[in-house]
């Protein structure tokens, strides 16, 4: 049959979820007409598994999104239930940002976005081939034989790639929610040269909340002093939404052990490779097997649903044993079933097979960005789905792309792992993973991020106004705090707070490094009351870690000098002597692009770097 020929586009982005509306909103915003393939217009931006946006390190890649001029974070404010920030007991680099969603609006108001930008445009249908010629993109073929001519393609197929939804004995052809797989592009896929692996991920079961009885669980409030994702979004809900805890008990778990025989994670039915950091609650059990209970959330789905999500009870058990799993828990004795749990394997690639851009290595125009890269998550999807859409348009537009490094944005960790040591599991982003996370926190993702969303083009005039008024404040504030109080006031105010002896005035910069929060500060002597929350804490943040800043800024010095020595791509790693074999084998797959890449290699050691620094010199004359 001939292909039917649909109308030329610059870019092409197959798959309609949180990486893929990242990918064509930014290239439509920077003036590329794009088409937005999907399977079903009713899965775009979806949240097939937990509702909620946020999380440790994902707060951190949201605020980072929306630094950059991306959608997320106003989308998630947009639907947001409920707000808290994690880990308020520890230090602010590891605090992050966390909301439940109503997954339904969270929908309906991102599919609204993406159908009224201008240069966009969404197709149901499913890409069956991408066209190549002389090693670049040249078009799109789908399900209905249409030919799409394009310059470019990004690939964000999610978890629908040959999807296999699992519960039990019961087996089933499909992508997540009910929703049909995509089932004929991996081959296509491996045609192209990529390596495509088989991951799983699982989902926990949605419950009927009337038949809960919530008097005996543990209610979790929200937050209402706390900054939102977007810095577009003037405050949080004061009304929210309660979600609450209850926990698994020995029953629960007696349940799960006997049943084992009939998990398919534990009879042989699920060979694919789960996500380590978020269990499936039988491989909690067995794993952990020392701990007498499990923690359990009960998450509302939406504001005008009864549709209750079970946090930390994914499982892949059969039907009748999940009922009685989720019945033995307090609370839930008279539970109703509304949507059962499953595990759901899928197909996804090698991510070592990828540039820093997100570029496929073997083929110009080529991107991926989302879970086919081997990544979990919405957060770190939507992260790699902006980066792959702003190097897609800058490479039309014959610009330099945009590789963030790891001292700038959790989004450069994130996507320097996934290009330079790879992933063998469901790769998902953590704090300990950032190794200058004091510089990477939350409120400071504007300072980081905006210029560089601005100079791609991404962030709009609005939002560039309001980041400079945000950075007039910090600076102004930065001075104020700077500026020595009254020296009475100051002994008599130290004295109090026991944190040492005084000899003249002290600014409230000095106070804040003795430990003395800004809040107290500020009631005691009545300054700062005109300034925003968020501001206040951004300027007592940074004064109290100025030491760790500075020593920090050396270090990251150094990791750039080797950041900027590049290396050739054409160099062959097999006649560099000196090199050992497995660091030739690496670096060779690999292909990094400078020395600072190269070094964070896996089997590439100091020595080896020593050695190719010397080449690279010799080389160079």
């Amino acid at each position: 049959m001939a292909l039917f020929l649909e109308e030329n586009f610059d870019a092409v982005v197959i798959g309609a979820g949180h990486a893929g509306v990242e990918s064509a909103l930014a290239l439509a915003r920077l003036g590329h007409k794009t088409a937005l393939l999907t399977v079903n217009l009713d899965n775009i931006a979806y949240m097939a598994c937990n509702p909620s946006i946020g999380g440790t390190a994902k707060g951190h890649l949201v605020r980072e999104i929306d630094a950059l001029g991306g959608e997320m974070g106003i989308n998630a404010d947009r639907a947001m239930l409920q707000i808290k920030m994690l880990n308020r007991g520890k230090g602010s680099a590891v605090q992050s940002l966390r909301s439940q969603s109503d997954k339904y609006a969270y929908h309906k108001i991102m599919k609204s976005t993406l159908e009224n930008t201008p240069n966009l445009r969404i197709i149901q249908c499913e890409a069956t081939e991408i066209k190549v010629e002389n090693g670049r993109v040249t078009g799109v073929v789908t399900s209905f034989n249409y030919l799409i001519p394009c310059k470019t393609v990004i690939v964000a197929t999610g978890v629908y790639l040959n999807s296999r939804v699992i519960a039990g004995e019961w087996v089933k052809d499909e992508g997540p929610s009910g929703f049909a797989p995509a089932t004929a592009l991996t081959k296509n896929l491996i045609d192209l040269g990529f390596t495509v692996r088989r991951f799983k991920t699982g989902t926990p079961a949605r419950l009927d909340k009337r038949s809960i009885d919530f008097s005996k669980l543990e209610i979790q409030e929200g937050e209402t002093r706390v900054y939102p994702f977007s810095f577009m979004t003037d405050g949080v809900p004061k009304k929210q939404e309660p979600c609450y805890i209850t926990y698994t008990n020995q029953k629960t778990h007696d349940i799960i052990l006997s049943n084992l025989d009939r998990s398919p994670l534990y009879n042989g039915s699920i060979l694919s490779t789960g996500p380590r950091y978020c269990p499936s609650i039988e491989t909690k059990v067995v794993r952990f097997s020392d701990k007498d209970r499990h923690q359990v959330f009960l998450e509302p789905e939406g504001a005008d649903t009864n549709e209750i999500y079970v946090q930390g009870m994914s499982t892949s058990l059969p039907h009748d044993v999940q009922i009685a799993m989720y019945r033995s828990i307090n609370g839930l004795e008279n539970c109703k079933i509304m949507r059962y749990a499953y595990a759901i394997e899928y197909d996804c690639i090698d991510s070592l097979d990828l540039k820093p851009t997100l570029e496929f290595k073997a083929i110009e125009g080529l991107f991926t960005a989302g879970q086919i890269n081997g990544t979990s998550g919405y957060e770190e999807a939507a992260a790699q789905g902006l980066i792959a859409g702003i190097n897609a348009a800058m490479q039309m537009q014959g610009k330099e792309p945009l590789v963030l490094s790891r001292d700038e944005a959790y989004i450069g960790v994130l996507i320097d792992d996934l290009v330079t040591k790879g992933t063998d599991e469901p790769y998902r982003m953590m704090t300990s993973r950032a190794e200058y996370r004091i510089f990477l926190r939350q409120d400071n993702a504007d300072s980081r991020l905006t210029e560089k969303g601005r100079a791609v083009g991404l962030v709009t005039d609005e939002r560039y106004t309001k980041f400079l008024e945000r950075k007039r404040l910090i600076e102004k504030l930065n001075e104020e705090i700077s500026v020595n109080l009254s020296p009475k006031e100051t002994k008599e105010f130290i004295k109090a707070k026991s944190t040492g002896d005084v000899y003249g005035g002290l600014s409230v910069r000095d106070m804040i490094k003795r430990n003395i929060s800004l809040e107290d500060i500020m009631e005691y002597f009545g300054l700062f009351k005109n300034y925003p929350y968020d501001i206040l804490e951004r300027v007592e943040t940074d004064a109290k870690y100025e030491g760790y800043l500075k020593k920090g800024l050396e270090q990251i010095e150094k990791t750039r000098k080797l950041d900027e020595k590049k290396i050739p791509e054409d160099i062959d790693y097999y006649q560099i002597s000196g090199l050992r074999n497995e660091a030739q084998e690496k670096l060779a797959k690999i292909r990094p692009q400078s020395l600072g890449q190269a070094s964070r290699i896996s089997g590439v050691n100091p020595a080896d770097i020593a050695v190719l620094m010397v080449y690279l010199r010799i080389s160079r004359g």
